[in-house]
């Protein structure tokens, strides 16, 4: 079959040809018809899990994928030969991912039926960019007529942290090159802030002078944080996503959140699906490519939305 590997860390990614996988016990192999691209993608091939979690090489990467159920392991109950599914293909030893034609997961892990209605392509976009802004919303629990400010609301999880903050009942500001901000206001923005105008602190700080109650950084390096967080009011709340946060210097003003991972499984990914199926989020898919062009959209930036492979 063929594949995206990186043969050592560091590696540039190459399309090479692979063995069809076999599932063993408990494990569904799943025919790959489309696999979401993420950011985590090029860190994986720069060795961001060495030390962390086995591995295996060449390494398979991609961690977002959707198909059809192609063959079941020994004792698999949970899923059938046939079945639409989507998930997250990233177990020990990592380096079997979704960028390939097929890829085996475990029946127990993050592996779920797509609902009627919903696109494969849509549901490859939606594990990590999808349950991630699902995870931060669930964290924060949101209250409705709070101000939350995303940046780097444009991205994978930005797009949909727009939609489900608004969805919450928030008043959304989503920061957004002039260009795109119409693509902000369709998905739930109720004001945009274009930071190629200005710095987003001083352009935010003019329009809320009294303070915003939620900061969700999709983006910005630990100095560019520190001055955001300012924005703030005591008691309010702060993630980042890429690990940005001082939690010392946030507890000592009362806010919470900090540096956030995402958690979510299965249960949070059905829901987003069901939540897209209801026509309630939707994907915002920037561009599609297929496997064979795959290698030059790892690590690739300036993307509005989700860059999916077709398989």
């Amino acid at each position: 079959m063929r594949a995206i590997v990186v043969r050592k860390f560091g590696a540039t990614p190459e399309l090479t040809d692979m063995p069809v996988p076999e599932p063993g016990p408990g494990a569904v192999r799943v025919q790959l018809e489309a696999a979401g691209v993420n950011p985590f993608d090029a860190k994986m091939a720069d060795g961001i899990l060495d030390g962390k979690l086995p591995h295996d090489f060449p390494m398979i990467l991609g961690v977002d994928g959707a198909g059809v159920v192609a063959s079941v392991g020994p004792g698999v109950t949970h899923f059938a030969v046939g079945d639409r599914v989507v998930g997250k293909f990233l177990n020990p030893p990592a380096g079997h991912g979704s960028f390939a034609e097929y890829a085996v997961i475990p029946e127990g892990g993050t592996l779920v039926r797509i609902p009627e209605g919903v696109p494969t392509a849509a549901a490859a976009a939606l594990p990590t960019a999808g349950v991630t802004a699902q995870d931060l919303v669930d964290a924060t629990k949101i209250e409705p007529g709070q101000t939350v400010l995303i940046v780097g609301a444009t991205g994978g999880v930005g797009s949909f942290l727009v939609q489900l903050a608004n969805m919450a009942g928030a008043n959304v500001i989503a920061t957004a090159r002039d260009a795109i901000a119409d693509q902000m206001t369709r998905l739930g923005a109720a004001e945009t802030v274009d930071y190629t105008a200005g710095p987003v602190r001083e352009q935010v700080g003019a329009a809320h002078p009294d303070g915003i109650d939620v900061l969700y950084d999709l983006v910005s390096p630990p100095e560019v944080l520190a001055e955001l967080t300012t924005l703030v009011r005591d008691g309010g709340t702060v993630y980042s996503t890429i690990w940005s946060a001082d939690e010392d210097a946030l507890r000592s003003r009362g806010i919470r959140g900090g540096n956030i991972e995402s958690s979510g499984r299965a249960p949070e990914l059905a829901r987003l699906l069901d939540r897209v199926a209801e026509g309630d989020v939707v994907v915002p898919i920037d561009a599609t490519l297929p496997l064979a062009d795959g290698a030059t959209a790892i690590g690739a930036t300036g993307a509005r939305g989700k860059t999916v492979l077709t398989i």
